[in-house]
């Protein structure tokens, strides 16, 4: 699990990052409001609301804008009430006032994490052989590798994966990503041959002849 750290103060930053690393999480540490916006994707952010540059509250209105299902949790001083309602109204999933031990955080922590995990919606992968297909992302790696598609060579690798071993159609395919069945069927013929190209591997996509073409699941 990757933890963005959102703290002003250098020494208590490097102490919790510290604690965290040893409890298997990767940290990385942001100490405005400008490189929180800034920071790599996360699954957890810590967030200080009193920050240099700026309200960490609008820190997470605008992360929670962004995402709704990443764990927010508002580490602060600020121990009044209305804070503590204004953090959790502007999108925060917890609030941890400042001093506390890390038991309390570490189980404040996991407790957000498996609410985020319950309410994230499932991953739509498909597995064909070394080809592995993220329905959602719209990406594809071959043996681990990504491969940049665009987005018909993309549709057609998804039409053929939805059915992999099985002889899909060209019929089925203009239908499936051109939306039509009176399309030229070369355009197919020609995408596919790009798509072979950017696999690396032209035997992972058949010719299937007088039909169309097969995705080879072994």
């Amino acid at each position: 699990m990757r933890i963005l750290l959102v703290e002003d103060d250098r020494r208590v930053a490097a102490a919790l990052a510290s604690a965290l690393t040893r409890r298997g999480y990767e940290v990385e540490h942001a100490a405005t409001v400008a490189a929180a916006l800034s920071a790599a994707p996360c699954d957890l952010v810590l967030l200080d609301l009193t920050l240099p540059d700026g309200d960490g509250t609008e820190v997470c209105r605008e992360l929670r804008r962004r995402s709704s299902q990443l764990g927010i949790i508002a580490v602060t001083a600020r121990g009044e009430e209305r804070d503590r309602v204004l953090g959790l109204r502007l999108g925060a999933d917890d609030y941890v006032v400042k001093p506390f031990s890390m038991v309390e955080l570490q189980a404040r922590i996991e407790a957000v994490l498996r609410r985020a995990a319950h309410a994230a919606p499932a991953r739509d992968l498909i597995e064909v052989g070394p080809v592995r297909i993220d329905v959602s992302a719209r990406t594809v790696a071959v043996a681990g590798q990504p491969v940049a598609l665009t987005r018909k060579e993309f549709d057609i690798l998804l039409s053929l994966a939805r059915q992999p071993g099985t002889a899909v159609p060209r019929d089925r395919i203009l239908l499936d990503v051109w939306g039509t069945t009176w399309a030229d069927r070369h355009t197919v013929e020609v995408h596919v041959g790009s798509l072979r190209g950017k696999l690396g591997d032209a035997r992972l996509v058949e010719t299937v002849r007088g039909v169309g073409y097969r995705l080879r699941g072994e």
